[in-house]
């Protein structure tokens, strides 16, 4: 054996140590929330004095949201693993409850043809399909990790997994939210594969949904504007002043980034050309003022999520913590893949965020609870909590032994 494939095995050992998928998860999660408040406040400040407020408007209302979200992912990181399947039924109930304020009309609240806010008071509003994320996702790793033995058989699977995915879904479609219920049923489908469940049920689970999907495209009620949506995106003879605006003014923007971008807080299309600067089109706007890198170095943190939770789902020992685990991936990951994708022209305008970067105060909290929890799931795979134990107290013996030489050389 070679010096060179000694020191290569070594290095991966370090790489695959028990403790690396929560540097992972913890190192990705808080580059994505620094750097997704330093764009909230580049991309926004204009709309804001545009608005009559200050240029900082939008930025401390996401920064209040972050300040509120950090104890809540604090909170999740340390919460034990059995009051989460404890919370299983609690939290899926209240969100459906949730879910269904915005069927009130003194409580709903619409934006952009979809009814998925909730109004709380002192001009406070939230969407409760954010809440059901995460409640879903819990959810099924319990319902379903309890009989991963028996998912071989199609009732075990169905009940009640499926019937608790149906009325999330339907909740949500009832809003006319129909990039979120997209979400959700990724979400779903993560969790059912991880779980085990027959390949058959998940090709007729995904058929089902592809025909849900396009019947709430083509015929239900309201549908012309979603209609539009995909000739903005398929259609070369769309109208780029009215329909195609948008995703045009997008392009526009990665176009004139270049590779290293045209400098933080020098973007043109923020300055009202580009709608959603700040939220569903944020990733324009790293494009243009980051260029190539920016967007690379977003798109690399994501997949570092990704490897991270599929690293808890492939080294954990409890089928909850797999299920949960996969579910939150394919919610969070698949969905900043969505607005990427959308960003670049690849899907039709949907009104997906960008997870933990693009503005939105309730996607930020839940977000950051979720990530919270599978952190919580890193640090307890198999070595992980002995290894950080070991590392904290190493830490302390260093501090120790500083602080008795800084005694030292003060005598």
């Amino acid at each position: 054996m070679t010096t060179a494939t000694t020191q290569e095995r070594q290095w991966l050992g370090q790489w695959n140590s028990a403790v690396s998928s929560y540097y992972l998860l913890v190192g990705a999660s808080g580059l994505l929330l620094i750097f997704g408040l330093v764009m909230v406040l580049s991309s926004s400040a204009v709309t804001s004095i545009a608005a009559g407020a200050s240029p900082y408007a939008t930025f401390l209302r996401q920064g209040q949201f972050f300040l509120l979200g950090l104890p809540v992912m604090v909170g999740a990181m340390h919460l034990p693993l059995h009051w989460y399947k404890r919370l299983a039924w609690p939290a899926l109930i209240f969100a459906m409850a949730l879910q269904s304020l915005t069927f009130i009309p003194a409580f709903a609240r619409g934006k952009g043809g979809n009814t998925g806010w909730i109004y709380l008071g002192a001009g406070v509003t939230m969407q409760p399909a954010e809440v059901g994320k995460l409640a879903l996702a819990i959810w099924l790793g319990f319902v379903l990790g309890r009989k991963h033995r028996m998912l071989g058989q199609w009732s075990h699977t169905l009940m009640p997994a499926v019937p608790g995915v149906v009325a999330v879904v339907a909740l949500v479609l009832a809003g006319h939210d129909l990039g979120t219920a997209m979400v959700i049923c990724a979400l779903a489908l993560g969790a059912f594969w991880v779980a085990g469940a027959p390949g058959k049920l998940l090709a007729l689970g995904g058929g089902l949904a592809a025909v849900v999907v396009g019947y709430v495209f083509i015929f239900a009620q309201g549908t012309g504007n979603r209609m539009a949506r995909i000739m903005a995106v398929y259609n070369p003879d769309c109208d780029v002043k009215d329909i195609c605006y948008q995703v045009q003014q997008g392009m526009y923007a990665l176009g004139t980034g270049g590779v290293f971008g045209v400098g933080l807080g020098a973007s043109r299309e923020k300055w009202k050309y580009l709608p959603e600067a700040h939220n569903d089109f944020i990733y324009a706007i790293i494009g243009e003022e980051l260029g190539l890198f920016g967007t690379l170095m977003v798109l690399a943190l994501f997949v570092a999520l990704g490897i991270a939770m599929s690293r808890v789902v492939r080294r954990h020992p409890d089928p909850f913590v797999k299920i949960t685990t996969a579910a939150v991936a394919c919610w969070v990951v698949g969905q900043a893949f969505v607005n990427i994708g959308v960003v670049l022209g690849v899907f039709p305008v949907i009104g997906v965020p960008l997870p933990l970067v693009s503005s939105g105060g309730s996607a930020l909290v839940t977000t950051m609870a979720a990530l919270g929890m599978v952190i919580s799931f890193a640090r307890h795979e198999p070595g992980a909590a002995e290894a950080l134990a070991a590392r904290g107290s190493v830490v302390r013996r260093s501090l120790a032994v500083l602080g008795v030489r800084r005694r030292r050389q003060r005598r």
